[in-house]
C-alpha cells in the first residue's frame, strides 16, 4: 500500500483549473520532488494532501485513509514543514517541540523531547534558547522534530532550502536522506533542481496544473534535469 496516493485528483476555482487529473503512488521510503513554476500546482496539490482544500474531484489517501472522507485521521499520518515554519519565538526549541507534541496528544518526557531534537540534527546547546534566536535552518529542524515525535509516515515540505545557506542546505539533505532511509516518505516541493536530484529518489514537473513529466533521479542528473525544466516551463 503506498503511503500517499492520489488518483484523478482535480481542483478547479470558478471553473478554472488549479490542479487537473494528478495520479501519482508513492511508496514508503521515497523522496519524491514535485518541480514547477509559481502557479504550476504545487501548493494546491500540498493543500489538498493536507485537507486544507477540497478535492473538485479524484481522491488523495495517506496509509490507505481518505482525505477528504476523514481529515482528521489523515492528518495523524502526516507532518507539514512550510517554507517558514512557524513555531513560538518566546519558546525554546525544546518548549515548542512539547507543546506542539500535546497538540497531537502525545506526552513526552524531557529527555525524550531532547533526543527528537537531536536526531533532528538541533545541536545541544540550542535546545533550551528562544526560537527567536534560531536561524531557519535552525527553525527546520525543530519542524521536523515534530514530525518525528508525531511518528508522522508522510513528511509533506513547501520549499524547505529556500533561504538556506549551503552548509544548512548540505545538513538538510543529509537528514532527509537518514530519514527516508529509515522509512519516512517525503513529498517536497521546491525550485531547487540541483538539491531536488541529490536528495529525492523521483521527480515530477508540473505545468498549468498537470504533471507533464516523471522521471528517477537514477536517470538525470542535474544539468539535464534543468535543461529539460526550462524547456517545458
Amino acid at each position: 500500500m503506498p503511503v500517499l496516493e492520489m488518483v484523478g485528483l482535480c481542483k478547479h476555482y470558478n471553473d478554472v483549473p488549479a490542479l487537473n487529473d494528478l495520479t501519482l503512488r508513492i511508496e514508503e521510503g521515497e523522496v519524491y520532488c514535485l518541480l514547477g513554476q509559481n502557479g504550476a500546482g504545487k501548493t494546491t496539490t500540498i493543500h489538498l494532501i493536507l485537507g486544507f482544500l477540497e478535492a473538485s474531484s479524484g481522491s488523495c489517501s495517506i496509509n490507505g485513509i481518505p482525505v477528504q472522507v476523514n481529515r482528521t485521521e489523515s492528518r495523524k499520518e502526516v507532518a507539514y514543514i512550510p517554507e517558514i515554519v512557524q513555531l513560538y519565538g518566546q519558546l525554546s526549541g525544546l518548549e515548542n517541540l512539547d507543546f506542539f507534541s500535546r497538540l497531537a496528544g502525545l506526552k513526552y518526557p524531557q529527555a525524550e523531547l531532547s533526543a527528537f531534537l537531536s536526531k533532528a540534527g538541533l545541536q545541544k546547546d540550542a535546545h533550551t534558547k528562544r526560537l527567536a534566536t534560531y536561524s531557519k535552518g535552525m527553525r527546520q529542524k525543530v519542524g521536523i522534530a515534530i514530525a518525528l515525535a508525531k511518528n508522522a509516515k508522510l513528511i509533506v515540505m513547501d520549499e524547505p532550502t529556500s533561504g538556506l545557506d549551503p552548509k544548512a542546505t548540505a545538513e538538510f539533505t543529509e537528514l532527509c536522506k537518514k530519514l527516508s532511509a529509515e522509512g519516512t516518505t517525503i513529498f517536497m516541493a521546491t525550485h531547487d533542481i540541483f538539491n531536488a536530484v541529490s536528495l529525492g529518489t523521483r521527480i515530477g514537473i508540473m505545468k498549468e496544473g498537470k504533471l507533464v513529466h516523471e522521471l528517477s533521479t537514477k536517470t538525470i542528473n542535474a544539468e539535464a534535469l534543468q535543461q529539460l525544466y526550462l524547456e517545458t516551463i
